[in-house]
């Protein structure tokens, strides 16, 4: 299911029926095929009392059945000790393999494409360390600006590592106005203009600071004309888009897994490898055991040589955290249940809504600086309130709405549709206008 729809999302989805009342948002909860999904949430609350969690862009909240997981392996642990990696049922020597069919969907891959391991930032390091292989003019690494400070250190530090001068190695596309979207035309532009140059493009899918969803097909596309590697960091855009890794021929991705999968804080993130890579055991790569052939992983001094596993799950290194990973099959388990497009469908609906309750409410140079057009964004809203950011998002938090503040002027508000609800983006945003105004 494909769902267009043109910059007046709100008047497109609702037409006639769309309502400032608080009972018009009722009305939508009530109808929601998804709205059950929240009662599998412990959601954060003060006194007792829900609050409005719309910082699932920074961390989800807690599965109930998570709870129940971790709790699982402890006992696990307890009664089992070192035989819990092979006793039945679920061993945890194939505790990582339980999770790939599932995060494969989420992300339009190939289970043998997608691996779960790391952190983001160390998995992004991986990639590079294999697929960022200068040569001749061809140096350069394309990046985004505003580019999530994290993403850029791996950037700075992997061209240092060759010997090259980042000043003079990045290629930084960003928007015109700052603060604004990036145009995919100026980023194609700088690949056709540059494109001899430019050895990997690496970007972020959903941006960090505007909640921009760029288009990554096209982007794959210009990049492969150019003859650049093209990877994305995907930690805003894992479980909040639809993706299309493996059908856009992207070379590799990486993500965290801690926000709109609701894996936990520090959850272990995830790589995606195209298979025209993973399945090459002679791409190089840094090795680790866990990396290595299962067939011969436990022969250890018997087989001493680095025999990596011909999929993507050949870039692990350590054996997998399990009381870290154990949240993880819960959280899976909803996507499952409700599928991307019905969650894109809820989450179009929800940020237009809290969009047309914003509008005109902001107060002067008050702005919304994500993109207007539905296809354009995540499950995110990103206001620029100039001298006022951080005294509006702290009425916010106390009035129960949780938000996140952003140097110098940013709140993000990030409607979730797994757990959120209409009625409380018409909270939300009579929150926002007091706030603001009272900030004024």
């Amino acid at each position: 299911m494909e769902v267009r729809l043109t910059p007046d999302a709100a008047q497109d989805l609702f037409g006639s029926a769309l309502s400032p009342d608080r009972g018009f948002a009722q009305t939508l909860d009530a109808s929601d095929a998804l709205a059950g999904l929240r009662d599998r949430f412990e959601l954060p609350c003060r006194e007792g009392v829900d609050l409005i969690y719309l910082a699932g862009n920074s961390l989800g909240p807690l599965p109930t059945e998570s709870r129940h997981a971790v709790e699982r392996e402890v006992q696990r642990w307890a009664s089992l000790g070192v035989d819990g990696w092979f006793e039945n049922p679920l061993p945890w020597y194939e505790i990582d393999e339980r999770f790939l069919a599932p995060l494969a969907r989420v992300v339009g891959a190939e289970p043998r494409e997608v691996a779960v391991m790391n952190g983001l930032t160390v998995n992004l390091h991986l990639m590079l360390a294999s697929f960022y292989r200068p040569s001749g003019r061809r140096r350069r690494i394309l990046i985004e600006r505003p580019c999530f400070p994290s993403d850029r250190f791996v950037v700075e530090t992997h061209l240092r590592w060759h010997g090259l001068d980042p000043a003079s190695a990045i290629l930084e596309v960003g928007p015109h106005d700052d603060g604004g979207p990036t145009d995919e035309a100026d980023i194609e532009a700088a690949l056709e203009g540059a494109g001899d140059e430019i050895a990997l493009v690496l970007l972020g899918g959903v941006n960090f600071l505007t909640g921009q969803l760029l288009d990554l097909h096209r982007i794959a596309t210009a990049a492969r004309e150019c003859g650049a590697v093209v990877g994305f960091d995907l930690a805003h855009a894992t479980g909040n888009v639809p993706l299309r890794l493996h059908d856009w021929e992207v070379d590799f991705a990486a993500w965290c897994n801690y926000k709109y999968v609701n894996g936990g804080p520090g959850a272990p993130g995830g790589i995606f490898i195209h298979e025209r890579h993973a399945t090459d055991s002679r791409l190089g790569r840094l090795g680790g055991w866990w990396g290595n052939d299962p067939a011969t992983r436990f022969r250890m001094q018997l087989d001493p040589d680095f025999a990596p596993r011909a999929d993507a799950a050949g870039w692990q290194l350590s054996c997998p955290p399990i009381l870290a990973m154990a949240p993880l099959g819960p959280a899976l388990a909803l996507f499952e249940e409700a599928g991307m497009d019905r969650l894109r469908a809820k989450s179009l609906r929800l940020t237009a809504y809290l969009e047309w309750l914003l509008a005109g409410s902001l107060g002067e140079g008050g702005e919304i600086v994500t993109p207007r057009d539905s296809e354009r964004r995540g499950a995110q809203l990103s206001l620029r309130l100039p001298g006022r950011a951080r005294r509006v998002h702290g009425s916010l938090q106390r009035a129960g709405v949780i938000g996140d503040y952003r140097q110098p002027d940013f709140l993000r508000l990030a409607p979730a549709p797994l757990f959120n609800t209409f009625e409380e983006m018409w909270r939300a945003a009579e929150a926002t206008r007091i706030a603001v105004r009272e900030a004024s």
